[in-house]
């Protein structure tokens, strides 16, 4: 068990530190005690370097590029640009290489690193550079677009010093932390800081998020660095800040170690997606005027607004305007936090959910297994003349529909992904839109979409829905 320390604000901080790095815990006739100015040398040279030590060799400098190739120069079909300027390398398509810049942790002996997925999104050559000076070349592992998280694995690693992953569900309002981390590439740099708030949603970063918020000093750089905690354990991934100058305010947002796991024993796994308890039901935020009408003292908990059939929530017996207080115990406020409390859960286990009927609370529990593959993916690039040309396209599946953090999981063909410059992302299409017809005829399938892509037509017309809307617009042909 892990031995948690508290300490009284009126004791004074040298005191306290000293507590902490002694290993031992005030006694109570301390508490209350005045502030009092340090005393001995031991207490002036109090210092957070013996946690450094133990935790920045694991804390990685991650390096992503790419090259880019830029267009040829359309006025060198011209006779008299080219007379003129002479070739000078314009007729030739120029190669730009775009660069990004984070941070990442060592979390396993035999190289393994997790960092931030808007670290190296999109990136084709991917590097890491310890403080010590060493660089390791790193493949992508796994990327998870929903927690905002990928895992890397070194090049020729073998016996490096990992960082533990803590408990982030024991860690407290005010406790002590430090964050480690690359800021504007100047090299490794560490803060210190405390918990500043808990189980912190709508920061628009991922989803089935509850963040840590700290008030240790996070700026850009710092992504994918670690929050750690005075043993020296990392309770967070250090992803977002809130600024409105790019520097630190001193609102800073870590994932929870909790979901780092979840994400790290997949890539173990050897999976190239996550695989997480699918709920099978979609849910709304319950609202002040519906939490006065039920009898609750404050509108905290997630209303059911639909439930898939045959689907873990359906099983379980949940219901359409259920309200959903909390997961095995831990209160969760919004969708979000049920989300991520959810996710978290170990799969083939059972998840005991507090609700809300009638006016009377109940318990269910709800079976945690992964979502069901129905049918086949089978992927298809669309190619052909088009407005939907450079989207590949997916047959849904509860699956797929999970992955891409989509509520429906009714029949259909889904956006997987849009390439970069292409037609299709030129026009707006978006990545979990829902392909559901073409000039008024049904897409079931991707070769069904596939094939009624390559007739030429006067115009298109697109029907799609998107966050549950469906909107049918018209192209020229």
């Amino acid at each position: 068990m892990t031995d948690r320390r508290i300490f009284s604000p009126a004791c004074g901080l040298a005191a306290m530190l000293a507590a902490l790095l002694a290993g031992t815990v005030l006694p109570g006739s301390a508490l209350g005690q005045a502030k009092q100015a340090p005393e001995t040398r031991q207490q002036i040279s109090l210092s957070f370097a013996p946690v450094v030590k133990q935790t920045a060799g694991a804390v990685v400098n991650v390096y992503g590029a790419r090259v880019e190739k830029q267009p040829r120069n359309p006025f060198m079909d011209d006779p008299f640009f080219r007379r003129f300027f002479g070739d000078r390398g314009f007729g030739v398509p120029q190669e730009r290489v775009q660069r990004s810049l984070g941070s990442g942790v060592v979390v396993d002996a035999t190289g393994l690193v997790v960092t931030n997925n808007h670290v190296i999104e999109g990136m084709s050559e991917v590097k890491v550079a310890f403080a010590d000076k060493r660089e390791m070349e790193a493949t992508i592992l796994l990327r998870d677009p929903r927690t905002d998280l990928a895992i890397l694995k070194l090049k020729g690693a073998r016996d490096l010093s990992p960082i533990d992953l803590g408990d982030s569900d024991r860690v407290e309002i005010g406790d002590l932390v430090l964050a480690i981390g690359n800021p504007f590439g100047v090299g490794q740099t560490v803060t210190q800081g405390i918990v500043s708030a808990l189980a912190r949603t709508q920061i628009g970063v991922g989803d089935a998020q509850s963040f840590i918020q700290t008030d240790a000093a996070i700026n850009p750089g710092n992504s994918g660095g670690a929050l750690v905690d005075m043993q020296g354990r990392v309770i967070g991934i250090n992803t977002a800040i809130f600024s409105r100058s790019g520097g630190s305010h001193g609102i800073g947002f870590a994932i929870p170690a909790a979901m780092v796991k979840v994400v790290v024993e997949s890539a173990k796994s050897g999976a190239t997606t996550v695989r997480r308890p699918w709920f099978g039901a979609r849910l709304q935020v319950l609202t002040a005027d519906v939490a006065d009408g039920l009898g609750l003292d404050r509108p905290a908990g997630s209303v059911v607004a639909s439930v898939v059939e045959k689907g873990p929530a359906s099983e379980a017996g949940l219901r359409r305007s259920d309200v959903i207080l909390a997961v095995d115990g831990v209160a969760v406020d919004d969708p979000e936090a049920f989300g991520y409390r959810f996710a978290t859960r170990p799969l083939g286990g059972v998840a005991s959910l507090s609700v809300l009927r009638g006016g009377r609370r109940i318990v269910v529990p709800v079976k945690l297994g992964p979502a069901p593959e129905t049918r086949p993916r089978d992927p298809v690039l669309l190619s052909s003349r088009s407005p939907l040309a450079g989207i590949t396209a997916l047959n849904l599946s509860p699956a797929v529909a999970e992955e891409l953090s989509i509520d429906t999981v009714s029949e259909g063909v889904v956006v997987a992904e849009v390439e970069e410059g292409s037609t299709a992302a030129r026009v707006g299409f978006q990545k979990g839109d829902i392909i559901q017809a073409i000039n008024g005829d049904r897409m079931a399938t991707t070769r069904e979409l596939d094939t009624a892509l390559k007739d030429r037509k006067r115009q298109w017309e697109v029907t799609i829905s998107r966050a549950g809307q469906s909107v049918t617009s018209v192209f020229p042909g």
